[in-house]
């Protein structure tokens, strides 16, 4: 059974094997890319289960890019906006509420000094989710628990352990 495009039979499947063994819970995720030295400046392919998508990334002009594609900020606000309405949309359709229309904006505030090498100010200076639904029910409470569950929002809300290793060739 579908609800908002959500297989619930497939996520209650998985859920049950999780219960069963916690272990299952866990998964790794990996994207490999590469620098380009001529043309957009970095691509990546990402392996999914249904095959693999490139993605190219481009800096924009000022930043001494050529705006030919978006910008890495736009795919981590595209990664959030994505995972919260993912997110939102599962609780829903495990709740039994139908969304008529669901549309999430992500925006942030950047403070280019710190990349610059001009300052030590916050680079981020703030994030914010704007959420557009309709549904039979007030989907307030919803909002709340995706806060709480969605994966990007952790990522941006908890501190995170980041090891960065060189392999020079």
């Amino acid at each position: 059974m579908r609800r908002n495009n959500i297989d619930l039979d497939a996520a209650a499947a998985f859920a049950a094997e999780v219960q069963q063994d916690p272990a299952k819970a866990l998964k790794q995720k990996r994207v490999e890319g590469a620098w380009n030295l001529a043309g957009t400046q970095f691509s990546a392919t990402l392996d999914h289960a249904a095959g693999s998508t490139v993605l190219e990334a481009d800096g924009p002009p000022f930043l001494g890019g050529s705006g030919s594609k978006p910008d890495p900020v736009q795919y981590c606000l595209f990664g959030l906006a994505a995972c919260f309405a993912q997110t939102l949309a599962s609780i829903a359709a495990e709740q039994g509420i139908a969304l008529r229309e669901l549309r999430v904006v992500a925006e942030n505030r950047v403070n280019l000094l710190k990349p610059l090498g001009l300052g030590e100010q916050p680079v981020v200076e703030r994030v914010q989710l704007t959420v557009s639904a309709s549904a039979d029910r007030d989907l307030g409470p919803l909002i709340a628990a995706a806060k709480e569950r969605c994966p990007g929002v952790y990522c941006l809300t908890k501190p995170i352990p980041l090891e960065v290793s060189l392999k020079q060739q």
